[in-house]
Formats: structure tokens, sequence, C-alpha cells
């Protein structure tokens, strides 16, 4: 069964099928299936893979499909509640789930790009790159800021491995970049915006700080940045 079969069983649902599900399920078959169902998420976020409900249902829920919904809303309490992750639903058309940590750059520390995480450093000036450009930057733009900070496209960083992959593949896959070709440009050029995770994850206006510290400037001297950032914040991540 392909994913769009999948996806189309949830759909299929009544509400006598879901009535049937919970009478033939004790609390401690459902506790026990949602508990598989969280690690299996945890095991995907290690790679920071996004999930998909096709994925879920057919792996893990299997029989207990009818109360997906049930599952799905105990499994995301139990993140809040035991690991202070949010579950989230980045691209409803398709019903694709990551997991959220809002990450925050660390002040002080522009390019070192924080010891235990080099990649989180890089993918952070990258999103500054294109927040500061207007949310869409070309390639090369990119390369050549980051070839300033010494990180070469071509290079085989000692803790990155291959910059390139990381930035087009990795980070694209994870839905943190969003790699799009240019049409008409020969030879082919391509732009980076940012990723559904990323519009989910970080925070525009910690962003705009870390690059205040770049640059040691005020984050409000970018006055149309500072406007953005302040509007996209959600009240929650406000300091």
């Amino acid at each position: 069964m392909d994913e769009e079969e999948e996806d189309a069983n949830f759909s299929q649902i009544t509400s006598s099928q879901v009535q049937r599900a919970r009478e033939n399920f004790s609390n401690d078959q459902i506790d026990r299936k949602v508990a598989e169902v969280v690690q299996f998420i945890l095991i995907k976020d290690q790679k920071k893979i996004p999930v998909r409900r096709a994925d879920i249902g057919k792996h893990v829920i299997k029989e207990y499909k009818a109360i997906y919904t049930e599952i799905m809303n105990r499994v995301c309490r139990k993140f809040e509640q035991v690991f202070g992750l949010k579950l989230v639903e980045i691209d409803p058309k398709n019903h694709i789930y990551v997991l959220i940590n809002k990450l925050e750059p660390i002040s002080g520390e522009p390019v070192s790009m924080r010891p235990g995480n080099p990649k989180t450093g890089l993918l952070f000036v990258i999103l500054s790159v294109v927040f500061m450009k207007g949310g869409v930057v070309k390639e090369n733009l990119v390369w050549n800021t980051l070839k300033k900070l010494r990180v070469d496209q071509g290079d085989k960083h000692e803790e990155l491995g291959d910059v390139k992959k990381v930035v087009t593949d990795e980070f694209v896959r994870q839905k943190y970049l969003e790699y799009v070709k240019i049409p008409h440009t020969e030879p082919v050029e391509y732009e980076f915006r940012w990723g559904l995770r990323a519009e989910k994850e970080v925070s525009k206006l910690k962003l705009l700080e870390f690059v205040g510290e770049l640059f040691d400037q005020d984050p409000q001297s970018w006055t149309q940045q500072f406007r953005e950032a302040s509007t996209a914040e959600p009240s929650s991540q406000r300091t």
C-alpha cells in the first residue's frame, strides 16, 4: 500500500469504527501504543527527519488506526509534559510532522558555532543571510558569506564533513531550508529560502539578536527585519 492509499484510509474512518476500537482496546493497550509512537518519532528525530502520518499508520498505529486522533493527542501531551517538545504538523496537506525544540543561538558565539553542535551554528548563519535578504537569496551569496567565515562548499570540514551536502541535502531533508532551482537560468542557478521547520522552530527575533552580535549593532537598526521579526514572534517566545 502506498502513502496516498495509507493516508486515504484515515479519512474514511467512521464514528462507529472509532467507538468499536475504543471498546476493543484496553487503556493499557492504548498506553503502550502511545509509547510506541513516541519512540518511533524520537528515533526519526535523531536525524531530524520529518515524519509522515502514513508512516506512523503503517509502521506503528496499524490496527489502532480508528483511534489515531486520540492516540496522537496523547502523544502530543506526552512530548510536551515529559520531553518539553512540541509535535507540530508543518504540512497539513501531506500530514507531515516534526518535533519542535525552540532553537536559540548563543549570544557572543556567532561563528565558533557552539562546540557541541557546529551544524546548528552553520544553519543559523545561513538562515540569518536568507532572513536579512528578505526571505530568498541566491546560492552563490550564501557560499560567499560562508567562505568569509572559512567554511567553503568544496571542503571536507573537520566537524561538518561534506559542507555542500550538509547544506543542500541534510538541511533540506530536515525542512530547515528550501533549495529551489531558479527558472530560466543557464547555467542552472539555485536559491535558498527558509524551510517549514525553520518557520515553526526558529525565533526570528532571536536570530536578529544573533546578527546584531555578529555585526555589533542594535537589532532595531534593521527596521524592516525587526518589524517582521516582532510581528512573526509568538508572545510565548518574547523575552
